[in-house]
């Protein structure tokens, strides 16, 4: 695998995790993953990384 690919997919689904909270969030504050922006972006990296391995 390509860390490149792995730095750049974790880098790209942070942002768009970031940019979750921030354009969709979380209105109640009880959503576990939406209500903080430090865990949407950590989420989104994980998911980015899961995308640029291909699995």
């Amino acid at each position: 695998m390509d860390w490149e690919r792995m730095a750049a997919g974790a880098l790209g689904g942070a942002v768009v995790g970031w940019l979750w909270h921030r354009l969709v969030g979380c209105r109640t504050g009880t959503c576990p993953i939406a209500a903080n922006p430090y865990v949407s972006a950590l989420y989104g990296a994980f998911l980015g990384v899961l995308l640029a391995s291909g699995r």
